[in-house]
């Protein structure tokens, strides 16, 4: 496999909790899939985990940026989700996965981590 795409973020804890607190229930509808907001809002601290999917949903925006088109990827389009042996994945559509395509990715590495403080991902494209 090749790496053909790489993307880092951290996402300090604190300041969703903010945004959460500011806006309420609309940060939810704006940046998460329906998937997600249930698995965040059924968390004690959902701050926590919506801080560590806006991490990997840029992450993952990074690694797949290179032309005019992929700079419309939008928030939703790109989820965060538990593949079956409980480690983090993720699934594209829309423009995330129109660009994933063309740069011919066969597989995203995810790993996330997070504390109260800060949450961080990184993203590898692979391509065999």
């Amino acid at each position: 496999m090749t790496a053909i795409g790489i993307g880092v973020d951290l996402v300090e804890v604190s300041r969703v909790a903010a945004i959460i607190a500011d806006k309420g229930s609309r940060v939810f509808q704006r940046l998460l899939t329906p998937s997600e907001r249930a698995y965040c809002e059924s968390r004690p601290d959902p701050a926590t985990h919506v801080a560590v999917r806006l991490a990997a949903k840029e992450a993952v925006y990074k690694a797949l940026q290179g032309t005019e088109a992929a700079r419309g990827i939008g928030w939703r389009e790109i989820e965060v989700v538990r593949a079956p042996d409980g480690r983090p994945d993720v699934q594209l559509s829309g423009v995330a996965a129109a660009r994933a395509a063309e740069l011919q990715v066969e597989r995203v590495l995810l790993s996330l981590s997070h504390t109260h403080q800060a949450a961080v991902a990184v993203v590898v494209l692979e391509r065999g």
